[in-house]
């Protein structure tokens, strides 16, 4: 541990070491109308192939995680290279909140009622099917029921604080 994080509390230490970390940028959307929602998370993972299920984890305390659970259907996109303004539209930049978060972006709606992002990389249509609580978040896991894919779309990644981009 560096001198300045001896400074810090453990809980601020560890926040400040995880800006370290290089996180991939994805977007969970849930809801419709006035109710729907979303958030950015860079803890978007595979959790399984057979069955498909993806795993991200969701602060208990953001104004989707109730969605989640009441709505039991939610879509789990990677961000591309040109999706910068979708992350911090979903990140609350100007104090976006709710169905304004949607704007200025183009999305489908699967059978199963999940607005995707038309151009991300990878989309998943997921059902619920568990919420583990841990500490302040839920582990989300998602089994997937429709798949999205643009190969060119590239990727959106944050480190230190910033969002980077990573062409094809």
């Amino acid at each position: 541990m560096n001198t300045e994080n001896r400074k810090l509390s453990l809980p601020e230490a560890f926040k400040s070491a995880m800006r370290g970390l290089v996180g991939a940028c994805s977007l969970i959307t849930v809801g419709q109308g006035e109710s729907a929602n979303g958030l950015v998370v860079t803890t978007g993972i595979s959790l399984s192939a057979e069955p498909p299920m993806i795993l991200a984890c969701v602060n208990r305390a953001s104004s989707c995680w109730p969605l989640l659970g009441r709505e039991g259907v939610f879509g789990w996109q990677a961000l591309g290279a040109a999706h910068q303004p979708v992350a911090e539209r979903f990140s609350g930049k100007g104090g976006l909140q709710g169905p304004a978060r949607y704007a200025g972006a183009e999305w489908v709606t699967t059978d199963s009622g999940v607005r995707l992002l038309a151009d991300a990389p990878l989309a998943f249509a997921c059902a619920v099917e568990d919420m583990i609580d841990q500490g302040t978040h839920s582990i989300l896991i998602g089994r997937v029921v429709q798949i999205r894919t643009d190969p060119e779309a590239g990727a959106l990644l944050y480190w230190d604080g910033q969002y980077r981009i990573l062409q094809n």
